[in-house]
């Protein structure tokens, strides 16, 4: 039956229907409404089919992750780190192209330095040590494929000269040394690091330690001639080789007679013979400068070497290639079928075996340590670094699940949710596996940073959105049929969740801006994985929550479901009740919540008019100081509203205040109120200026760089290595390319300025005082003049005529094929040219049509010469073998070499410590190639500092570019979800803050800019939407004052909001147990105060700037009686108090009834009225205007679920 009104009351007339659209907001409340309206359909849908959902759900997800097994991890440095499509890439291309995919050699290094600091090494007993370290890594052997593999098999030879004598052939092949840089070939033991014997009639076995070469000649000359290979010793100035040379210990038995200080038995001054660097057994090709040997050297005032803390030596192995090339077809490999592959794992077995004995070749109590590092070290390494740690994945998850199932569990089984924690969050698992899954089907490689970081700040991202709809759906408004549950919470919290995950997905491919391939990875398979949580969150999860709603009605125990609940706690639909005249108001759409009836005093009439339910709830006045505020009669319109719990129906016990107390209470009793006084705010604007002032200081504080050290864990042998050779050896090979497409015998003289202006560079490493620098153009133009003073010379005394050369010196001989040539196919020798040309000019030109049949000649005649020069030309010219007792015609004939494609000029960068000095060196050597190519000349530079440390010339404004695009993007799409742009201000204005505020602390640290920090500032932009963009939307719907919707807002998203932090944090805390400093400090640091950045922003900062410049509410609930509209009074100025009419009596009651609020694009029909239903379950399709067909919102009742 229905209850008469109260006395006094007139129902509105229908002119005075109650007006709930603030102004012009009526449009974006309708748009919303209808996005509402789709994700309460949806949930309704979710929920009939709950369980085909989420059956289909997991086969989806589950098939998706078995992409994993497909997943690539690359751990090519090339392929990780250099700039897409960037001229460097383009550069790096075109060299592959011409030389293949691989380096000439690969280096084996050693350093040592003294145990104690400072101390000089410069001691023969500190060089003993050395050689006894080099020794013992230079006679490394490893087994593989049964054969025994040594330093003499696999290690580089430069300039291996072809004899035509067999058995010098032979013997030289033996002999030929290894390109080993190192400081004891100053000395006589250098020699024994080098392992080639050979074998003649007669004479012990012949080594370097005791081969005289010029003794040598000198025995085998009456047996063979040997005229040319003396002539190229001669040239190479080998001289004695390494037994002219001292020896460290005089006393040593095999120290040969010829050694300087044999006689004298007195110990070398190491100072001395190490100044200046030292020679490999030509001193004319193979020179090792002092500062490849030496480091931390100090001199004199008149530039003597008094100390040094630390030695190298290198070695230098052939590429698996060159390895493979070398021994095809050989009778040591034709048995075992080999290939490029098993060259490659002879070279990696023999390095790992070289750093494994170099380490442990001095003894733990030496005065000097030992560090070896290899390219197969940093391979290693490398790959340990992108493997998935399994046990901190596990542990990382197992954490999350425990604290979302901890924090879910109630005493109250009706409101326990514990084991929708663990499901949420398994969910989430699968969900990130199924994004990686669909990542590696994709093609999109793997590294570091995804194996190490992406697992864990995914789950810390997606478990955000699952908080948040678990405290939703425990917070259903009362009313809300059983059956639309489900809907009600996708209704509510969907707009919040799709406005997360897709700036957290903008945010992410806005990072792949960033044109390093590794970290566009990471941004790529980031923003897919967020894809994948979004599509778990808003489709999957809601099933979950159907179900459990379905384990609370039948009273199961939470997480244990199968076992019937002891708590008189139930499920109750808390329905709409009758008003007092047994009626109603109709027109119920999509956008409903329930309000607050509140009793009011008529100022004109001096009554009081109050809408009753049937059975009205009385209660004395609260003490709450938040309760005349918080559940005023301005009701909302928020998606995140919940419900007093005095109007909920429960036990009439009373509980503990442990048991009451939780976030959202923290937020109403004692957050809230002291946050959004007047005297608050003034400090937390404060505060928040002055750490936006420091973090602008701090910005200036950060430098561009990422030094190797930073990434390999500290405390390892690897480490240490690394860290002395960036304080001892900060030495780069870099070379200075020339392409094609220029004529290069007609361009010399820019080719030499090319080289003077690289070599005038700062950074670039200058040749010895005695020496000029070289380039394989000088080297061949030096060539040039010798054989043409050798001709002169011949030709003066008559050993070489015009018709004859037989006579005269193999240099001679040379001079006079190539001066004959004509470059004519019809006419190809002149002799009338041997007199009137020279083969290079007064300017020091050599004669373009001589050019490239010259570069023919010297190249196969000087191969010494062209092996130092590493001009690495492209094509090669061809093999041409000279015979001067051949004097046919077809011997006189010179192929020309075809036009280069590809040259180099070796040089070494010095001084690199800073990224500053590297970007320097890299702009010095871009402008000098500019210049050149003003002159025609096609140049560039090439080398690890050009790869590696390009992409900082433009990594400040590639981050500026991302984060402003990303600014502009986020504004964008809070404008257009929240349909408010004064709101997406407000909340970009925090983000900027933020990531402003993250770059200064990242200054304060000693992070350092560099790719991957960019990345996480980029993305920091969508992380801290997470933490923003909820109490915006629950500031913006709510009603009342600035002031009171701020704290609407902070009680009902406090509780997700730190929740979600926290399990942010949880998903990253397993990161700081890295094994890599680089991890802690680079992902683990700076997420974690990215983290604690958002929720000082999010809870603190934000709901102060909206209490003072927050935009006006959508919705103002205004109920008439007459023409004057009943409304509270405005709330004293800084405080949260509605105030009262000094009219009403001061012992008033507080009267609650359930309302629903009606939205519809037509005029609300305030004035019809009509009577309840009788019967027990209440469904908006009961109201006729519901389902109208002018509501685009309308929706009608769901369904049980199935």
């Amino acid at each position: 039956m229905a209850r008469p009104p109260p006395p006094g009351y007139t129902p509105p007339a229908r002119s005075a229907a109650p007006q709930i659209l603030a102004g012009s907001l009526k449009a974006p409340l309708w748009l919303r409404a209808y996005f509402q309206g789709l994700l309460f359909s949806l949930g309704c849908g979710i929920q009939r089919h709950c369980g085909k959902v989420l059956f289909l759900g997991l086969l989806a997800f589950g098939a998706l992750a078995l992409g994993l097994r497909v997943a690539i991890i690359e751990t090519d440095l090339e392929q990780l780190w250099v700039e897409v499509g960037s001229r460097v890439s383009q550069e790096l291309h075109y060299t592959k192209e011409k030389l293949g995919e691989e380096a000439a050699y690969t280096s084996q290094m050693l350093i040592q330095t003294a145990r104690q600091e400072g101390e000089s090494i410069l001691t023969p007993e500190a060089l003993s040590l050395h050689l006894q370290a080099a020794l013992t890594a230079s006679k490394v052997q490893v087994s593989l494929y049964g054969k025994s593999w040594d330093l003499n098999k696999i290690c580089y030879k430069s300039g291996v000269p072809l004899i035509e004598n067999g058995m010098i052939e032979r013997m030289i092949e033996k002999l030929f040394p290894c390109v080993i840089l190192t400081p004891l070939d100053c000395f006589w033991e250098g020699a024994k690091l080098q392992g080639g014997s050979a074998y003649l009639p007669g004479r012990p076995d012949i080594q370097w330690t005791n081969l005289d070469p010029e003794q040598l000649l000198e025995e085998l000359g009456p047996f063979a001639s040997l005229e040319g290979f003396r002539e190229l010793l001669d040239k190479a100035q080998v001289g004695q080789a390494y037994v002219g040379r001292p020896c460290l210990h005089p006393d040593d038995l095999h120290c040969p007679p010829s050694a300087p200080n044999h006689h004298s038995r007195q110990a070398p001054n190491v100072a001395q013979e190490l100044s200046g660097g030292c020679h490999g057994f030509s001193h004319k090709f193979m020179h090792w400068q002092e500062e490849l040997l030496l480091g931390g050297t100090a001199r004199d005032p008149q530039g003597q070497l008094l100390r040094a803390e630390a030695l190298q030596s290198t070695f230098l192995l052939m590429s698996p290639r060159q390895l493979y090339e070398h021994f095809r077809g050989d009778y040591q490999t034709h048995d075992i079928g080999w290939s490029e592959e098993q060259a490659g794992t002879v070279l990696q077995a023999w390095q790992r075996r070289f750093v494994q004995l170099a380490q442990e070749a001095l003894p733990e109590n030496a005065s000097q340590q030992i560090h070896a590092f290899s390219s197969t070290t940093l391979d290693d390494m490398l790959r340990a670094f992108s493997e998935v740690s399994a046990a901190r994945v596990l542990g990382g998850y197992l954490l999350m699940l425990a604290y979302a199932c901890v924090t879910m569990l109630r005493w109250d089984c009706a409101q326990s949710q514990g084991a929708v924690g663990l499901a949420g969050v398994l969910l989430v698992a699968l969900a990130v596996a199924s994004g990686l899954g669909l990542c590696a089907l994709l093609g999109i490689s793997f590294n570091a940073a995804t194996t190490q970081v992406l697992p864990f700040l995914a789950l810390g991202i997606g478990v955000d959105d699952i908080f948040l709809l678990a405290h939703a759906f425990t917070e259903a408004p009362p009313g809300t049929p059983l059956q639309e549950r489900t809907g009600e919470c996708l209704q509510r919290t969907g707009t919040s969740v799709a406005l997360t995950s897709i700036n957290n997905m903008v945010a992410f491919f806005m990072a792949a801006l960033v044109p390093i391939p590794a970290l566009r990875a990471f941004s790529l398979q980031a923003a897919i994985v967020v894809g994948c949580n979004f599509a778990a969150v808003m489709l999957v999860f809601p099933a979950v929550l159907s179900l459990d709603l379905r384990r609370r009605h039948c009273q199961r125990l939470d997480v244990l479901c199968c076992f019937s609940s002891p708590c008189s706690a139930r499920v109750i639909q808390i329905l709409p009740q009758e008003l007092g005249d047994g009626t109603v108001p109709v027109g119920v759409a999509h956008l409903t919540t329930t309000v607050q009836a509140f009793t009011h005093c008529e100022a004109s009439s001096q009554h009081v008019v109050t809408i009753l339910p049937p059975q009205a709830h009385l209660v004395p006045p609260s003490s709450d100081p938040l309760g005349s505020e918080l559940f005023s009669p301005g009701g909302s319109t928020r998606d995140l509203l919940g419900q007093d719990e005095g109007t909920r129906q429960k036990p009439a016990h009373k509980s503990l205040p442990c048991v009451r107390w939780n976030l959202a209470h923290f937020a109403r009793h004692q957050f809230a109120p002291l946050l959004l006084q007047s005297r608050a705010k003034a400090a937390v604007l404060v505060l928040f200026g002055a750490l936006l002032g420091l973090s602008l200081y701090g910005a200036t504080l950060v430098q561009d760089g990422l030094a190797l050290t930073d990434v390999v864990p500290r405390g390892t042998k690897e480490h240490a290595f690394l860290s002395a050779q960036l304080r001892y050896f900060s030495l780069y090979e870099v070379a200075l390319v020339t392409q094609g497409g220029f004529d290069y015998a007609h361009s010399q003289r820019a080719l030499f300025d090319l080289h003077q202006r690289f070599s005038s560079l700062k950074a670039v490493l200058p040749p010895p005082a005695p020496q000029a620098p070289r380039t394989w153009l000088h080297y061949y133009r030096n060539w040039l003049l010798g054989i043409q003073a050798a001709f002169d010379q011949d030709w003066a005394s008559g050993r070489i005529t015009r018709h004859s050369y037989r006579n005269g010196s193999e240099d001679g001989a040379l001079a006079y094929k190539l001066l004959i040539q004509t470059g004519d196919a019809q006419e190809p020798l002149d002799f009338s040219q041997l007199t009137t040309r020279r083969l290079v000019d007064k300017e020091g030109l050599i004669p373009p049509e001589l050019f490239y049949m010259g570069l023919t000649v010297w190249v196969s005649s000087d191969p010494l010469g062209l092996a130092a020069s590493q001009a690495n030309f492209y094509p090669p010219p061809p093999e041409w073998l000279h015979d001067k007792y051949d004097t046919t015609g077809e011997n006189l004939r010179i192929p020309a070499a075809q036009p280069l494609e590809f040259a180099q000029f070796p040089f070494l960068l010095r001084g690199l410590q800073k990224t500053a000095d590297f970007v320097e060196a890299i702009e010095g050597a871009r402008a000098a190639c500019a210049e050149a190519g003003r002159a025609g000349v096609r140049a560039y530079p090439s080398g690890s500092p050009f790869l590696f440390w390009e992409q900082y010339l433009g990594l400040r404004r590639c981050f500026l570019l991302a984060v402003c695009i990303l600014l502009v993007c986020t504004f964008l799409v809070c404008a257009l979800l929240l349909l408010n742009p004064w709101t997406a201000g407000l909340i970009v204005l925090v983000l900027a803050m933020m990531t402003m505020e993250l770059f200064g602390i990242m200054g304060f640290l000693g992070i350092k800019l560099s790719a991957i920090p960019v990345v996480i500032l980029v993305a920091s932009v969508g992380i801290g939407v997470e933490f923003t963009v909820h109490v915006a939307l629950g500031f913006l719907t709510a009603q009342g004052s600035r002031n009171l919707r701020a704290a609407r807002a902070l009680e009902h998203t406090f509780a997700p909001v730190t929740d979600g932090a926290v399990s942010t944090l949880l998903g990253l805390l397993m990161l700081a147990g890295s094994n890599f400093d680089f991890i802690v400090r680079y992902f683990f640091v700076v997420l974690t105060v990215l983290t604690l950045l958002g929720l000082l922003h999010g809870l603190v900062l934000l709901p102060v700037l909206l209490s003072i410049l927050g935009p006006p509410p959508e919705v103002v609930q205004m109920y008439k009686e007459s023409p004057e509209a009943l409304s509270p009074t405005a709330p004293r100025e800084g405080g949260l108090r509605w105030g009262i009419s000094p009219t009403l009596p001061q012992s008033f009651a507080r009267v609650t009834t359930s309302m629903t609020v009606a939205l519809h694009p037509p005029p609300l029909p305030g004035a019809y009225i009509h009577a309840a239903s009788d019967e027990p379950t209440w469904s908006p399709a009961t109201t006729p205007a519901a389902s109208g067909p002018g509501s685009p919102n309308s929706r009608g009742p769901c369904p049980a679920t199935e």
